[in-house]
C-alpha cells in the first residue's frame, strides 16, 4: 500500500509545481501523451517490466519513480513495525506522505508549497486532537493534545523566522526562503515542541555536513542556493 501511495506521489510531486490537476488526465507519458495501461502501473515493478522505456515511444523513465515509491513503502512497513497497527499508525503515514512530496518538489523546484505545509499543519492539529479523544474518551486529552499542536508549530515558525532574520543579516542575503518555517510549523503541529527542536537541529547538522561537502568538492559555491526542506 505505500508503494501505491508512493506512485500517487510520483503524481504530485510532477504536477503541483507545474499547476496541473493531480486527477486528469490519468497517468500517461510525458513525452508521447499515450495514456499507461494498468498493468504499466504497478509501483516499482512496473517500472522494472518496462526497462524504464515507455512502453510506446521508448522514451526513459526516471528511476526516481520506482525510488520514491520504493522509498514510501519502507518508511510505511517501518512505521508499522513500530507501531503495529493502530491511530498513529495510520496518522504517520498521513505525515510521511506529506514529507515525501515535500522533500522532492523542494529538490526540483526549491519551493515548499503552501498548498502541502498548509493542510499539513492542520491535519497535524486535528491528529493531536482527534487521537487522544479516540484513544481514551475524553475531550479534554483531546484538548491538550490540541494545545500541545499549537505549541509545537508556534515554536516552529518563530524559531526559523528568527534563524532566517539572523542568518539574513550576518550573510547581507536571504538566508532561508519561507516556506522552511511553515514547514517547521507543520513538523511542529505534529511532533510537539520537542519533536520540532529534534527536527530542526538534525535538518541543520546534515544540511551543514552535505552543504560544507559539496562546497569542498566545488559542486556547490558558497553563495548558492541548496534546498533545506528534505533534510
Amino acid at each position: 500500500m505505500g508503494a501505491a501511495i508512493g506512485s500517487f506521489l510520483n503524481v504530485v510531486v510532477y504536477r503541483l509545481p507545474a499547476g496541473l490537476s493531480l486527477l486528469h488526465p490519468p497517468s500517461h507519458c510525458p513525452h508521447c501523451q499515450t495514456p499507461l495501461q494498468p498493468y504499466d502501473n504497478v509501483p516499482i515493478f512496473g517500472w522494472l517490466w518496462l526497462r524504464g522505456r515507455c512502453r510506446y515511444c521508448r522514451a526513459p523513465i526516471s528511476a526516481r519513480y520506482p525510488l520514491i515509491e520504493g522509498l514510501t513503502g519502507g518508511l510505511f512497513l517501518g512505521t508499522f513495525w513500530l507501531l503495529s497497527l493502530s491511530w498513529w499508525t495510520l496518522a504517520y503515514w498521513v505525515l510521511l506522505s506529506w514529507l515525501i512530496a515535500l522533500a522532492f518538489i523542494d529538490l526540483d523546484t526549491l519551493t515548499l508549497p503552501n498548498a502541502l505545509t498548509q493542510t499539513g499543519l492542520v491535519m497535524g492539529l486535528l491528529t493531536q486532537a482527534l487521537i487522544p479523544y479516540l484513544k481514551t474518551g475524553s475531550w479534554s486529552n483531546g484538548i491538550q493534545g490540541l494545545m500541545a499542536g499549537v505549541l509545537g508549530a508556534v515554536l516552529g515558525i518563530w524559531l526559523f523566522d528568527l534563524i532566517t532574520f539572523f542568518a539574513s543579516a550576518a550573510l547581507g542575503q536571504t538566508a532561508m526562503g519561507g516556506g522552511d518555517a511553515k514547514l517547521a510549523a507543520m513538523l511542529g503541529a505534529w511532533l510537539g515542541w520537542q519533536g520540532v527542536l529534534l527536527s530542526s537541529f538534525l535538518g541543520c547538522v546534515m544540511g551543514a555536513l552535505v552543504g560544507g561537502g559539496a562546497i569542498s568538492l566545488g559542486l556547490l559555491s558558497r553563495r548558492q542556493p541548496m534546498p533545506f526542506g528534505p533534510f
